[in-house]
């Protein structure tokens, strides 16, 4: 339990490493206790916290009727054609909006759609990939501390399974330290092009695990996709909206998708919302039919018009650019720090989204939740140092994201917070 009657849901174990937060400005959160600590890990929120014009936003549309998805509406449709035309622009394959209350209800109903339309069964995602935790996306979640079911030092017991999911191998590499990562040759070809013969999709993440695989990647995977007869969808639920550089992951390589899945951040923190972005393409075999898919509470007001606020002040700031600049900066530091910590094993990241892996047990060797595991210890020790990274439910990686709109100064508190707390990790790897 936490906090009275409410169920845990922390990303970390041990309430060391898990702060009552009472407020928040720009990058940084106030606790309970008094103190202003930097947000370092949280991709809802590229804009910060109570920004003026997402606040506005949640105001205005607070006044608005309550209009179900099977109404038009105004707002809903201007903010469908502000995603294309802003986050999109130039995108001419890019053809039409669907809006959902989360990335995981997306990419749900995306995947239903493609085994409809393709009249197979078989899904594909990479190994170590988290897409979200309902219906489908569980299924596709392969990330082993994401199953949906319970977990104790003592036990795992797993959700059972309700679809036919295939994993294909990804690159481990990474741009700092760890192993060159799998080559796209012969054999890697061949086995990924036998896991997406007949199967509906295939959905690929850039982030999740801690694996940010390289453009090349994206366009064998789209290329052997399209001679399978597979759609393939690109989730951007992390990598959208300026956390990388640009609008978004998929954009940096030569390849496009048959659909795009977009959560978390496109509504600045304003409300839950999702989007999928289809084709012209899947568009033209969608024509003459109806999609049997419908909710209450899609496109709510206070979502439609925080992504039109969100668009507005990326654009307008040039914030969708600001992770490409910042990209050196992180490199740098946390090339500096890998190479100064013993308990550092691999660093990956692009833009304003890093994981650094600590020595450890392997992700493959994981054999249930730790009563509080060495990543949470690191997160602890940084947060007694000034700053909030976070674990992905992962006993041995952190993360780093901060709000797009970070300072100068605020990015040094928490490399400095996250140089003092990998000293935890360089404790257990002289014990190991």
């Amino acid at each position: 339990m936490s906090g009275g009657h409410l169920l845990s849901t922390s990303l970390t174990t041990g309430d060391s490493a898990s702060p009552r937060i009472v407020g928040g400005e720009g990058a940084s959160f106030l606790l309970d206790d008094g103190r202003r600590v930097v947000d370092a890990s949280n991709t809802a929120a590229p804009l910060g916290h109570r920004h003026p014009a997402i606040i506005e936003a949640v105001r205005r549309a607070a006044d608005s009727p309550v209009v179900n998805e099977g109404w038009r509406w105004a707002e809903r449709d201007e903010a469908a054609d502000d995603l294309l035309a802003v986050a999109f622009a130039g995108e001419d394959w890019a053809g039409a909006v669907r809006f959902f209350i989360s990335a995981s209800e997306a990419n749900d109903a995306v995947l239903s759609l493609s085994q409809a339309l393709t009249g197979r069964r078989p899904l594909v995602t990479r190994e170590r990939a988290y897409h979200g935790g309902a219906g489908l996306a569980r299924e596709m979640t392969v990330q082993p501390q994401w199953h949906g079911g319970l977990s104790s030092p003592e036990r795992i017991l797993p959700a059972p399974r309700l679809a036919e999911v295939r994993e294909i191998a990804c690159p481990q590499g990474s741009r700092v330290s760890g192993d060159p990562g799998i080559p796209l040759d012969g054999a890697w070809r061949s086995t990924t092009s036998t896991e997406l013969d007949g199967a509906a999709a295939v959905l690929l993440d850039y982030s999740q695990g801690g694996t940010y695989h390289v453009p090349e990647y994206q366009d064998a995977v789209a290329e052997l996709a399209r001679s399978a007869g597979t759609f393939w969808v690109a989730d951007e639920t992390v990598t959208g909206f300026g956390r990388v550089g640009g609008w978004f992951q998929f954009q940096h390589a030569k390849s496009r998708p048959d659909f795009v899945t977009l959560g978390k951040c496109m509504t600045a923190g304003g409300a839950a919302g999702g989007a999928v972005v289809f084709s012209q393409r899947v568009l033209e075999l969608l024509e003459g039919s109806s999609w049997q898919s419908y909710s209450t509470y899609r496109s709510h007001p206070v979502a439609m018009a925080s992504i039109r606020a969100h668009l507005a002040v990326s654009a307008s700031e040039g914030i969708y650019r600001r992770a490409l600049e910042l990209d050196k900066v992180m490199f740098g530091r946390l090339s500096e720090m890998a190479g100064a910590h013993p308990g550092v094993a691999r660093v990956d990241g692009r833009g304003m989204h890093w994981t650094i892996e600590l020595n450890g047990p392997d992700w493959r060797e994981w054999r249930g939740q730790e009563t509080e595991p060495l990543a949470s210890r690191v997160v602890a020790e940084a947060l007694r140092e000034g700053a909030l990274i976070a674990t992905s439910g992962e006993q041995t990686s952190v993360f780093l994201a901060p709000p797009l709109v970070v300072s100068d100064a605020e990015l040094e508190t928490m490399f400095d917070a996250l140089d003092k707390a990998l000293a935890v990790a360089d404790q257990a790897a002289d014990r190991g």
